[in-house]
């Protein structure tokens, strides 16, 4: 499906189902419906310039508790706990699901300030933004 709409898009082989469970269990937090099905479908995907603007189930667990555990993003930044970092670009912010009262949202986080801000409410657009617009739509 996601080949489909986007061919210039390089895909991954589905994820092990398996990682969802841990996924949830180590984060302490809901695996977003619409990842999951995509992780299904592929375990990563790359836009033309080779973000990886979704990342395989094996990174997300890796780098949110990498991320967590870091003494200096301890001292430096507002928690993580409540974000679930999902993907990239080179240009340094990532991107993580965050629970709002309406559902999933997409949250850019940006390193350098700490600044984090919705800039979709679903996976599907946040795919269409990155995989057709490049890195300019959430600057």
């Amino acid at each position: 499906m996601i080949g489909d709409l986007y061919p210039e898009a390089e895909l991954a082989e589905p994820a092990d189902e398996a990682l969802f469970a841990e996924i949830e269990k180590v984060l302490d937090l809901p695996l977003p419906l619409e990842l999951a099905a995509l992780l299904r479908e592929t375990n990563g995907v790359h836009n033309e310039y080779g973000d990886a603007v979704v990342w395989p189930a094996e990174r997300i667990v890796e780098d949110n508790l990498a991320m967590r555990a870091e003494p200096d993003y301890l001292e430096l930044y507002a928690p993580f706990e409540q974000l679930m970092f999902f993907g990239d670009s080179d240009m340094g912010p990532q991107f993580a699901y965050v629970h709002t009262d309406y559902g999933p949202g997409v949250v850019f986080w940006d390193h350098e300030t700490d600044q984090r801000r919705l800039v979709s409410v679903s996976l599907r657009d946040y795919l269409a933004r990155c995989l057709t617009e490049g890195n300019a739509w959430f600057r």
